[in-house]
């Protein structure tokens, strides 16, 4: 019987010597994604989302469940994560049997966005993964859960975008399968400074519309 282990306990190391990922250099939002620019209704929601995000880390520490409800949600809709053929999912588990050892890693993943299998799309597609932390806890220390979240996807798919925040900072990284399973972090967003929170609703905007491309 294979010995089980949680996703949320292993270290980064863990997770690369399991799974037997790469990390790459740092790479650039650019070189995968095209951005646009944002009309003035989202800049004027996109700073609805901040101040009331900014109210809250006032008064100290925010929830896992409020970080999603605060920040998350907001920005998933604004940037049309809620439209068709897109599907939310959400504290979705997943299994990876670990290739040449007697191991199974267990995750529960917070959101999931993925085409909506009744779609004309050919296949599932997983479009973004999403682990989120309290307000106290540093995006780092998501890493190895997400990592072994999104890694499931390379079942059926070539890469996948991941998603790491606590409210406050915003850790993307792309994960890919060629001869071997690499990702790659992205520049860490910052909610509370204008070009920060602008560029993520942009990568969000642009991720949401990667599905599109799958019809």
């Amino acid at each position: 019987m294979p010995l089980i282990l949680e996703a949320s306990s292993l270290s980064l190391n863990d997770v690369h010597r399991f799974l037997k990922l790469e990390e790459l250099s740092t790479g650039s939002f650019t070189d995968f994604l095209n951005f646009e620019p944002l009309t003035e209704f989202e800049q004027q929601d996109l700073l609805g989302i901040q101040n009331d995000f900014r109210r809250y880390l006032r008064l100290g520490k925010i929830s896992e469940g409020l970080v999603k409800f605060l920040t998350i949600a907001p920005l998933m809709r604004l940037a049309g994560f809620y439209d068709v053929p897109i599907r939310l999912t959400m504290e979705d588990s997943v299994a990876i049997a670990v290739e040449d050892e007697d191991k199974r890693i267990t995750g529960r993943m917070d959101i999931l966005a993925i085409n909506n299998p009744q779609s004309n799309v050919a296949s599932t597609f997983w479009i973004l993964v999403i682990e989120t932390k309290n307000s106290a806890i540093e995006v780092s220390e998501g890493l190895p859960q997400l990592l072994t979240d999104a890694f499931k996807s390379l079942e059926q798919q070539s890469s996948v975008w991941g998603l790491v925040t606590n409210g406050l900072r915003y850790q993307f990284l792309y994960l890919r399968h060629e001869q071997q399973p690499t990702y790659q972090l992205m520049p860490l967003l910052n909610l509370n400074e204008s070009a920060g929170a602008i560029e993520l609703l942009q990568v969000l905007k642009s991720v949401c519309k990667l599905v599109s491309f799958q019809e």
